[in-house]
């Protein structure tokens, strides 16, 4: 007998005739003897009918407020998942992130999770309860109602799964696993038995959408076994997601192939190069709270030096306008930007002791005739920022170039 977190996305649960369809696969773990926790979505487009509603009242609505609004969805969906669950004969109870004392901090939209207080749950396991907790959400100190964030959910299972130590967490979405890359770019992409921790961080940071960032970081942290799985078939082992294992430690090998393209890339040229330069460009950035992605600072020549760095697409043009202004404060020659551009990303433990993995990627890009304008690399990923139009291409080539086509 295992204890199994199971969370289940907005499309999962999307229709009541949804709900009935995850209440039996669920009734299908507890039958084999399992203890299950179950950490439900909000059905699929209700958080964002919420904050619509929100808007309609208020164009800059109050966190705090739109907290206490936005938590509501997922207390629909664990209301009715348990008395699904409890007409196939099961014992099931729901309970809101407050109510099993899911402890956040103060950041409302965008809590992050202090504690789980696993006495209630834990009571109610032991009286044969399938306990269905919502995600997305907790409360502060003081008792306010706050939520994680966009894809709280995956970080409210994970989170659960390392509190009571649970065997596994199982991520049920609308695909069967992690890929090589996006199916709808390349249709021979397969789906990965396992990936590392590390491998799908990369790859979720870099644009795969299967997982939210932070439930990867706090599964790896925690050492939590997550394995993504379908909700819409019966069967199929997913993908695990796990601790490295030493046989690859050595490999060339590329798990797969990562793009995004919301990203614009921004330049300000003749910038005198002195100390402080780069804070004096990237600060008024950061003020802003705009995230800043690739930096890259050219060789001096004459005293002078190019700075150049890449944000998200819908920053792009307020992260230009202060540039404008730092630009003239500096006595720099002038700013550029380009808000086509696109990131694509080669992701792989053992990358690191294996250089001519570059080369490689270079080479199969310049023979498409695709001109690279920035890199970034870390040990296990690659990542070259590219005009938007060759995005599709790249990912195909870079694909079959590293054999990810086949078995």
């Amino acid at each position: 007998m295992a204890l199994i977190v199971q969370k289940f996305g907005g499309t999962s649960v999307a229709t009541t005739e949804r709900i009935k369809n995850v209440a039996k696969r669920i009734a299908r773990w507890k039958k084999r003897g399992h203890d299950v926790i179950v950490v439900p979505s909000a059905m699929s487009g209700e958080t964002n009918r919420l904050i619509a509603l929100a808007k309609e009242i208020s164009a800059s609505p109050d966190p705090r407020e739109l907290d206490v609004i936005a938590s509501t969805g997922e207390q629909v969906t664990i209301g009715l998942l348990s008395m699904a669950l409890q007409e196939l004969g099961l014992k099931a109870k729901s309970y809101t992130g407050p109510q099993v004392k899911v402890l956040t901090d103060s950041v409302f939209t965008k809590a992050r999770i202090l504690k789980i207080d696993d006495a209630l749950i834990r009571k109610d396991l032991d009286a044969g309860y399938v306990v269905v907790v919502a995600g997305f959400q907790g409360a502060d100190a003081e008792g306010n109602i706050t939520t994680l964030g966009r894809g709280g959910s995956d970080t409210s299972a994970v989170a659960l799964a390392a509190a009571l130590h649970a065997d596994e967490c199982q991520i049920y979405t609308d695909v069967d696993g992690v890929y090589t890359t996006d199916p709808r770019i390349v249709p021979e992409a397969r789906k990965l038995d396992a990936i590392t921790f590390e491998e799908m961080l990369e790859m979720a940071s870099l644009g795969s959408k299967v997982l939210q960032i932070r439930a990867v970081e706090f599964a790896g942290k925690y050492k939590v076994k997550l394995r993504v799985l379908s909700s819409f078939e019966d069967e199929g082992e997913g993908t695990l997601i796990t601790v490295e294992e030493e046989k690859t430690m050595e490999q060339p090998i590329i798990s797969g192939i990562a793009s995004n393209r919301d990203g614009a890339k921004l330049t300000i040229f003749g910038v005198p190069d002195k100390p402080s330069v780069a804070y004096q460009i990237l600060g008024p950035i950061a003020d802003a709270n705009i995230d800043v992605d690739m930096i890259i600072q050219n060789v001096s020549q004459e005293g002078l030096t190019d700075f150049s760095f890449t944000v998200n697409r819908s920053d792009y043009a307020k992260a230009k306008a202060i540039l404008e202004q730092s630009a003239a404060g500096l006595g720099a020659r002038g700013v550029t930007g380009d808000n086509k551009t696109c990131k694509v990303s080669i992701i792989g433990v053992g990358m690191h002791s294996h250089p001519g993995i570059a080369s490689q990627m270079f080479s199969a890009l310049g023979a498409e005739g695709i001109n690279i304008q920035m890199i970034s690399t870390s040990e296990i990923k690659l990542s070259v920022v590219i005009e938007e139009k060759y995005l599709e291409l790249a990912v195909r080539i870079l694909h079959r170039t590293f054999g990810l086509d086949k078995e």
